[in-house]
């Protein structure tokens, strides 16, 4: 029960919300609704009203600072997802399972499909703009007697994803680096250990910008969006114009099937992972939703446009890109392992390399930086619930900077031990990051399948949504679970045939793993600790 001057206050009567009853805690009767909104969350620097009355339907104290403004949020979430930046190095597996012509195909398909998902994730994120996202969603929208178990389940594969995610990033970056080296060095040799350790140096980057550098970081999202522009510029005018070009033919229609699949159209599907991959992320801005001024409105609007322009672009370089490898086979066997570093071998001087590299690589650190933040706001969120072992502990907001100072070292620690698993096989490091897409994916399917619930059973109970996809709804929401359900189960896929020890997907095993290791942790603890989002939600909101 609310209190306000040290007494307590009358409690109108229940509200039937998602059939459990649920009071408007210190409403009395002639109380300005507005009022109570002010009492639960007093007005901050960056606090609009709609903040308040999310954050008070929602069940809440406003603990982080609103550092994000409308412009900044949406260059944080473009920067973050780095669409064109992760296609352009992260492209090995769709070249060999499909080509020149199987790379693009599967980009244009993914870039449409992933749109009803994004689409849909924009709507909750303006009903629910909390940092949880995902697992708050399905807590609110599932039927009641599922809620606590199915978010529960949600908020383990959120947060495994992420943190996979999170390391997926700076593993990249050490392997560039090294990449650069053997450019440089031809005789070097790149050793597991020495790229583990240039991961080492990217944490350290992330905990210093993270910790210290948290409330200048949004200040500069703008001008990192302009030099991801500039970078994409100078990668594209580069490459059409210095680079030898493969015909129009081979780039749209010639397909190859490198991985020894029965079948072209078998290949075509595993190659799909590199478009499915360089999409993940692009519901980053969501978990920020707690930092962001008038999230409600201006969280689900970046998520959409920063889709849809990184999208574009991706398309752009992508097209460049395939026109300006000369060939496949000589591609994938580059020494640096990165068959884009071959192709700015091929236009340019090792000099211009290195230039080219480092742009790139700038703009990835740039993603990881922000993608950390991300991922400790979710694992923050889900602590705070109750969700995680050291709850208290990893949920606990730093006063002094209005942050979640353990959920970042948490985060950070986590890469690092998951980055050791590549001094011994870079095939269980690549696994678990493989991981990150079907734990997010799973996510995504339970969330759009709530949603979809509610707005079918009980479309009287669904709150209202700023950025709302009104009668286009439950079409959108099928079209993208339908879509999900299609990029997990090809997820899970190997590489190549004939599948040994050495190319076969772990993902599937660590996924299941993960998964029983939830429901272990549900019945010992989880049951009895973790109530789930939907208790602390007063009523839907009222305007």
């Amino acid at each position: 029960m609310a209190e306000a001057n040290g007494k307590p206050e009358a409690q109108s009567p229940p509200v039937e919300v998602n059939k459990t009853k649920y009071s408007l805690d210190g409403v009395e009767d002639g109380d300005a609704v507005d009022d109570v909104y002010s009492r639960a969350n007093p007005a901050r620097p960056g606090f609009t009203k709609s903040d308040q009355k999310d954050m008070w339907r929602m069940g809440k104290l406003q603990e982080l600072k609103r550092n994000y403004r409308p412009l900044s949020a949406l260059s944080f979430a473009i920067v973050l997802t780095a669409v064109w930046e992760f296609l352009l190095i992260a492209n090995t597996q769709g070249l060999i399972d499909g080509g020149l012509a199987g790379v693009f195909w599967s980009y244009i398909w993914t870039f449409i499909g992933f749109g009803f998902v994004e689409m849909s994730l924009a709507e909750m994120a303006s009903m629910a703009p909390i940092s949880g996202g995902q697992y708050h969603w399905v807590s609110e929208f599932a039927p009641p007697k599922y809620q606590q178990f199915l978010s529960y389940v949600v908020g383990w594969m959120s947060t495994l994803s992420w943190q996979a995610g999170n390391a997926s990033g700076s593993f990249l970056t050490g392997t560039i680096i090294q990449a650069l080296l053997v450019v440089n060095y031809p005789s070097y040799e790149p050793q597991g250990w020495q790229g583990t350790l240039f991961v080492f140096a990217m944490v350290l980057v992330l905990y210093i910008v993270n910790i210290w550098g948290a409330q200048v970081w949004p200040r500069i999202q703008n001008g990192l969006l302009i030099l991801h522009v500039i970078g994409f510029l100078v990668v594209i005018i580069t490459l059409w114009v210095m680079a030898p070009h493969q015909s129009a033919k081979a780039v749209f229609t010639e397909f190859t099937n490198a991985g020894g699949w029965p079948t072209m159209g078998l290949s075509l599907m595993v190659g799909q992972i590199t478009a499915i991959y360089s999409m993940l992320g692009s519901d980053a801005t969501a978990h920020m939703a707690e930092e962001v001024r008038d999230a409600g409105r201006y969280v689900p609007i970046s998520l959409f446009w920063s889709y849809v322009g990184n999208g574009i672009m991706a398309i752009i370089l992508l097209v460049t890109y395939l026109f300006s490898i000369d060939d496949i086979e000589k591609a994938l066997s580059d020494p640096t392992e990165y068959p884009f570093i071959y192709v700015f071998k091929s236009a340019v001087s090792t000099a211009g390399v290195n230039g080219l590299t480092i742009i790139v690589l700038i703009l990835v650190i740039a993603a990881n930086i922000s993608f950390n933040a991300s991922t400790a706001r979710q694992t923050f969120a889900f602590a705070r619930d109750k969700g995680l072992p050291f709850a208290n502990w990893i949920g606990h907001v730093d006063p002094g900077r209005e942050i979640p100072a353990n959920a970042i070292i948490v985060t950070c620690l986590i890469t690092m031990l998951l980055s050791l698993i590549n001094i011994g096989s870079t095939v269980a490091f690549n696994a678990i990051i493989s991981l990150q897409v079907v734990a997010l994916m799973s996510t995504y399917t339970v969330s759009i399948s709530c949603v979809l619930y509610r707005r079918i059973a009980h479309p009287e109970l669904i709150p209202t949504a700023r950025w709302s996809l009104g009668k286009w709804g439950i079409p959108v929401n099928c079209i993208g679970l339908a879509y999900v359900f299609f990029t997990f189960f090809w997820a899970f896929w190997p590489n190549e045939t004939p599948v040994n020890a050495e190319n076969f997907n772990w993902a599937v095993l660590l996924f299941m793993s993960v998964f029983f290791m939830s429901l272990v942790m549900y019945l010992i603890s989880g049951k009895k600790m973790y109530k789930g989002p939907v208790t602390d939600i007063r009523a839907a909101r009222l305007d």
